[in-house]
């Protein structure tokens, strides 16, 4: 009976660990003074490249002007959803509720100022949100850790691309971690409104409700959930044709595209996977996310910032991965995630887990000329098996912790005694 409660307990509430003493914590001011001179002029240069260069240029893919010309739209009393979603174009997704929160940017009428200002304000929301998380893994603004994040931030695919096809993504990062730091806070209905703003914009957020419920954080819960849902009552009369947002644009939401689409189902699709193999692999995958947050909860009370930066970043991961939709941009929303790398634990200490990342976030092609099937499977599935190997890796190290903290230490060894003379 005493073990059974014991295994229950160690697997309900892991251990209080000592304050342990970081390494990282112990560099000096003149190692700190160097970083922010090395950190600060390459995270700048990038920032100013990404930003007036690369996205100023802009691609072929252009996410902006379908959100612009809907918005557009719907001040205008054009019905919204009007588009021919046969076409592979970028399409207008975003509810009726989501229409009318975002409609304050079509209120700029000319059309480059406001992508413009987009841009910046994405840019300025990427930087401002590694700011936050900076001091809320308990690091100051003056040591290299933000200008060090910024530079390798805008490194990535993720903000590359964010500021480049000009997508709000930006914006949703800083919402997600403005969530983590109100919960860490305990304004918990501030973290509600956060997350059912994020969530009634990308629903890709919804999971992360369990994070407040799972702690009986009911006023969280309650907020998250209203927003989305008051904010698409009170849009349904006002948007143009927001009927067709359930007629003609949910149906198109059920199907799996087989282009720029990295999730588990867009793969199958794209190679002709067997149904069977499909369903296999996303009950072992779902089975695996289910895992790591079972295993991961006992530390919602003895530390909860790890708890929370590494539950939503595998809840999050475990969508863009499960769902019928994942593009290899959302992975900017495990950056929380990565910051947890700077703790004493973490679930990013382990190597295999920075290969995961680099697959996720690189913005690198492996393109062989030689080699054109091995090459597509390579380049176009990258993404999808970085986040895949690591929902394994996060849901693995969090049982490994489980069954190191139930080992009992090692028993202490008397001191040999001195030989006699």
């Amino acid at each position: 009976m005493t073990s059974r409660r014991e295994f229950i307990t160690s697997l309900w509430n892991a251990p209080a660990r000592p304050k342990d003493a970081d390494p990282l914590r112990a560099h000096s001011a003149r190692f700190a003074s160097i970083g922010n001179v090395v950190a600060w002029p390459l995270a700048l240069i990038l920032v100013i490249h990404r930003v007036a260069v690369l996205a100023m240029n802009g691609s072929i893919t252009d996410d902006f002007s379908t959100v612009y010309y809907a918005l557009r739209r719907f001040i205008e009393g054009v019905p919204v959803y009007n588009e021919n979603y046969a076409y592979v174009d970028p399409h207008y997704l975003y509810s009726p509720g989501a229409t009318l929160f975002l409609s304050p940017l079509g209120y700029l009428t000319d059309f480059d100022a406001a992508r413009t200002a987009f841009v910046i304000v994405n840019a300025a929301a990427i930087i401002v949100a590694l700011g936050i998380l900076t001091r809320l893994f308990g690091w100051k603004l003056s040591s290299p850790v933000w200008p060090v994040s910024i530079a390798l931030a805008f490194l990535t695919e993720a903000v590359r691309n964010t500021l480049v096809f000009s997508n709000i993504n930006g914006l949703l990062l800083l919402a997600l971690v403005g969530f983590l730091w109100l919960m860490m806070h305990n304004k918990l209905i501030a973290a509600g409104v956060v997350l059912g703003f994020a969530g009634l914009v990308k629903p890709i957020f919804l999971p992360l409700l369990f994070l407040p419920f799972v702690k009986m954080q009911w006023r969280t819960v309650a907020t998250g959930v209203a927003v989305p849902i008051v904010m698409n009552i009170v849009a349904w009369p006002l948007v143009p044709g927001a009927g067709d947002y359930v007629t003609r644009l949910m149906p198109y939401l059920k199907q799996t595209r087989d282009y720029a689409n990295s999730s588990l189902s867009g793969q199958a699709v794209f190679y002709q996977m067997p149904g069977w193999q499909e369903k296999f692999w996303q009950v072992f995958f779902a089975a695996v996310v289910a895992a790591g947050v079972i295993f991961l909860l006992r530390y919602r009370n003895t530390d909860p910032l790890l708890w929370m930066a590494t539950t939503s970043g595998l809840l999050l991961c475990g969508v863009f991965f499960l769902s019928s939709l994942g593009q290899m941009y959302y992975s900017m929303l495990l950056f929380p995630l990565l910051f947890t790398v700077l703790r004493a634990r973490s679930v990013m200490h382990t190597p295999v887990a920075w290969v995961a990342a680099y697959l996720f976030l690189t913005p690198e092609h492996w393109v062989i000329n030689d080699y054109e099937r091995v090459s597509v499977l390579a380049d176009y599935a990258k993404p999808t098996f970085g986040w895949a190997l690591l929902l394994v890796v996060i849901s693995t190290t969090a049982v490994t912790w489980w069954l190191s903290d139930r080992r009992p230490p090692a028993a202490t060894q008397p001191a040999p005694l001195a030989p006699a003379h």
